[in-house]
């Protein structure tokens, strides 16, 4: 039931700020909710539409943005400046049909890439996130965008604060506040007020929103939400541009390439136009054209649509990527660290059996004691019988059949205090008392933890868990000890305990695992399991599915470790168990020296630093908060198989892109070098400024269809790296074969045909257009003959569809406006020998140049590149440990 207070509303509390100075009632009543029963459902949805949804951003497509991103081209700027140029010198059609020409093509890439944008924002509403929350006196999970001010809302170990909340009770909480302040180390909270003016790093008495709960619980309630949040405030005056991905990078070198070969051929070709007394004009013009014509205007578009469309057949198949470009980087991929839970195992985890410290005829009831002590230790907010909330153990015990019949008892007891579970101590205690007044510390947890802390250990104790770990099962220590008096307990108490039982939970092998783990290797990906149970259990696990047979390692034997001795180790370790946070995170770290791409899996808060290290961070729609935000991929099921359809979708998506780029860099260089050797000896313009134009539209339109192609099947199984050295050698191997054929056309032209300067640029347009188009049959696979590869319809009708425009063109009534003449029949018969010869030559081509590639590819990375990946490694240690 929701209270009122005629004098005060919600308007009452001005934020975080103001809400510390007040002590906690006042900031109940000033809202007008209670701390027992939260706000109605009417109530919540009468501020919802008032204050909105609490969210500081969102991912929103801007058309303006993306028209930008295509307008602010040098090259396409310097080409209307002379195109403006050449309309007031009196070269009127020329200018109209070179800003036709551009418009066109900056139409194709905003729409293109316009719709990309619509599909990450898409993908970014499919991203939800969680909090428990107090309405109509229950606890229920709800989005975090719906919570109002008045909301009362429950912080356990992991999460992501939702909203600037006023604290209300706290059980040993703390959060980390290096968002917001800077501040790498945890920040301890009360539900004390503080004094007015109490600067934002030491509002002890608020959590804030986008704070991570770094250990305890607490409960607050919602002061501020969204932009008016502390958070909001900061958010909305910062550029929250994200680092470029690896991909990204490479496509950064790539176009720097480009831009030294246009900046040299449009130099060369300018002043030889000059020095040849061509007119200044035409030869500003032709010069720009060429800059062009090499630069593959379409790449954004190519790009944008590729990744568009994989990002539509990745959620189909159950992958949300969080920015388009990291489909790449996943494709990149060849070593995967995972967690077992849920990936290797079936994730259900049922409760099988308490298992207690006496046998013999009192091991019947004392399985009742080692229940009823468990579930006095369990971290759930229960209503009606039900857990919400709570880790996955807690929730199995709390709802399983044995649990049931322990359930009326707990109520002679009262809780006293709570130590919750975190990474370090790996258990929780809970103090309680009895109806006789009597007071006892239950703990539980990791079964190496608890039994250091105890007194005694019957060896038949021993012996039963290292029987349960070795057939896979989980297990969970209880033990207890006297407290007298306390009515408060800290980590320090959780000694001298004497051993109650063992908790049995089972979590089955996942039956289609080891078909989903085979599929990874055949990808070319080494799985290594990092796990915070027992490495006897994981190892079993690993064993059933047939995950290799190497070694295990705990944290304690890595701690051992340098770096490069657990470089060398991880290589032959299947298992990292017990390992902590910063653990995982040095896994990750050490292995990115390889030069491989390397991604993490995990759901947990344990996981965080772990995914923010990894190259790909990949996380699940149910993991924590924490892990959300810092993952880079979302996978909807949490399937290795789901997994390793992204991974060959992101290998497809980047061949595909490959493709593209080097036909752009071959064919467009091979014709712009034509170009320039032909103005050598013609005393003409070999094809007109607005022709090569026009010739660069078509063929890059025809391109378009690449992200529809097909990948061979021996493509998807190795990782695809950017490699500018590559792209280079084969711009430079093939765009001479290309000119080959130019400078025969150009023979053809003048010494058969005997053609004028427009017949001459007719032909050469035409069969500039159909090498350089068709050649993507062969340049798309690396099989000899390509047509062992089969190309998708899409590619296929485009390619097709583009020559049988150009070749009909100089036929057409604009011929004579883009300065065509027809040619006769007779030239198509040496067109087409010409292209087979083409197509042959680039065959033999293929051959001996990814014959000479395989030989003298890398196996190792550079010193360069390793120098590169440690000072990322440093970066990404130092922005971890802050937060």
């Amino acid at each position: 039931m929701t209270t009122t207070a005629p004098t005060l509303s919600v308007d009452s509390v001005h934020g975080a700020v103001s809400a510390a100075a007040s002590p906690a009632d006042d900031v109940l009543r000033a809202l007008g909710v209670s701390a027992d029963q939260g706000l109605s459902g009417a109530e919540v949805a009468r501020r919802q539409a008032e204050y909105g949804p609490n969210a500081v951003a969102s991912h929103k497509a801007r058309a303006l943005a993306v028209l930008w991103h295509q307008l602010r081209s040098p090259l396409l700027g310097l080409l209307m400046a002379a195109a403006v140029v050449s309309f007031l010198v009196g070269e009127r059609s020329d200018a109209v049909i070179i800003g036709v020409i551009v418009a066109v093509s900056v139409g194709l890439g905003f729409v293109n890439e316009f719709r990309a944008e619509k599909a990450a924002e898409a993908l970014h509403s499919q991203i939800h996130h969680e909090t428990v929350v107090l309405r109509d006196g229950r606890a229920v999970e709800v989005d975090v965008t719906a919570l109002v001010p008045g909301d009362v809302v429950e912080l356990r170990l992991g999460d992501v604060v939702p909203a600037d909340l006023r604290l209300l009770a706290v059980t040993g909480l703390e959060c980390d506040e290096s968002v917001l302040t800077g501040e790498s180390l945890p920040v301890d909270k009360n539900p004390d007020p503080v004094p007015a003016g109490t600067p934002l790093a030491e509002l002890a008495g608020c959590a804030l929103m986008g704070t991570v709960v770094h250990g305890g619980s607490g409960r607050g309630v919602v002061v501020s939400t969204g932009p008016r949040t502390e958070f909001g405030k900061i958010a909305a005056g910062l550029d929250t541009h994200p680092l470029d991905t690896e991909f990204q990078v490479g496509l950064r070198k790539f176009s720097m390439l480009l831009v030294y070969v246009a900046g040299a051929l449009t130099t060369t070709i300018f002043v030889m136009n000059v020095v040849l007394h061509k007119p200044i004009i035409d030869a500003l013009l032709f010069s720009l054209a060429i800059a062009v014509g090499i630069t593959p205007q379409l790449l954004p578009a190519v790009v944008s649509t590729s990744l568009a469309a994989g990002s539509r057949r990745m959620s189909k198949r159950k992958v949300l990527v969080k920015r388009l470009v990291c489909i790449e980087d996943l494709g990149d991929v060849d070593m995967l660290f995972t967690d077992k839970t849920g990936t290797l195992t079936a994730g259900k985890i049922d409760f099988g059996r308490a298992v207690p410290v006496v046998s013999g005829d009192e091991a019947d009831a004392a399985q009742g004691v080692v229940l009823r002590w468990a579930l006095l230790c369990t971290e759930n907010s229960a209503a009606d019988g039900q857990a919400v909330g709570g880790n996955p153990l807690d929730q199995a015990l709390w709802q399983s059949s044995a649990a049931e019949a322990q359930r009326p008892g707990l109520a002679d007891y009262t809780r006293l205090a709570t130590l919750p579970f975190d990474h370090e101590r790996r258990m929780a205690s809970t103090l309680v008392r009895d109806a006789t007044g009597q007071a006892t510390i239950i703990t539980k947890g990791a079964p190496e933890s608890v039994l250091d802390r105890c007194l005694d250990v019957p060896d038949a104790a021993r012996k039963a868990l290292e029987k349960e770990f070795s057939a896979g099962n989980r297990v969970v220590a209880v033990a207890t000890r006297h407290a007298g008096d306390s009515r408060q307990m800290t980590p320090d108490d959780e000694k001298g305990l004497a051993l109650v039982g063992l908790l049995v939970f089972l979590d089955p092998p996942k039956q289609d695992a080891a078909g989903a783990l085979r599929r990874l290797a055949d990808l070319g990906i080494a799985v290594k399991v990092v796990t915070g149970d027992n490495a006897a259990v994981a190892l079993k696990v690993c064993r059933d599915l047939g995950l290799g047979s190497g070694n295990a390692l705990t944290g304690a034997d890595i701690e051992k470790l340098d770096d490069t001795q657990l470089a060398a180790a991880i290589a032959n370790t299947t298992v990292f168990a017990r390992v902590s946070p910063e653990d995982k995170a040095r896994i990750v770290r050490v292995q990115r020296l390889s030069g491989g791409g390397v991604a993490f899996l995990g759901d947990g808060v344990n996981d965080a630093l772990a995914l923010h290290a990894a190259d790909v961070g990949i996380s699940v729609d149910s993991a924590t908060d924490v892990a959300k935000d810092a993952a880079d991929v979302i996978l909807l099921e949490k399937d290795l198989d789901v997994l390793a359809d992204g991974v060959a979708e992101g290998r497809r998506i980047f061949a595909n892109t490959v493709k593209y780029v080097l036909m752009g860099t071959s064919s467009n260089f091979g014709n712009m070098a034509s170009a320039a050797g032909a103005s050598l000896f013609l005393s003409f313009l070999p094809m007109l400024p607005s022709q090569i134009l026009l010739n660069n539209l078509l063929y890059d339109t025809s391109q378009l269809a690449i992200p529809t192609d097909n990948v061979d099947e021996e493509q998807l199984r190795r990782p695809s790296h950017w490699d500018i050295g590559f792209i280079r050698r084969f711009m430079i191997y093939f765009g001479p074969l290309s000119s080959v054929f130019d400078f025969l056309t150009f023979a053809v032209m003048l010494w058969v045909f005997h053609s004028g300067p427009a017949q001459f640029r007719s032909g050469w347009f035409v069969e500039s257009l159909a090498t350089q188009t068709l050649v993507i049959f062969a340049i798309r696979t690396r099989r000899i003959p390509f047509f062992r590869s089969h190309p998708s319809l899409p590619l296929t009708l485009a390619a097709l569809a583009v020559v049988a425009i150009g070749a009909a063109l100089p036929a057409t009534p604009l011929a004579h406006t883009l300065g065509f003449q027809p040619l006769p029949v007779a030239y198509f018969a040496a067109l087409a020998g010409m292209v087979v010869g083409y197509l042959v030559l680039i065959e033999i081509g293929k051959k001996v140049f990814y014959r000479v590639a395989a030989t003298s590819a890398p196996t190792a990375p550079s010193d360069k590149k390793r120098r590169h990946l440690l000072r990322r490694a440093a970066r990404f240690s130092t922005a971890t440990r802050a937060g």
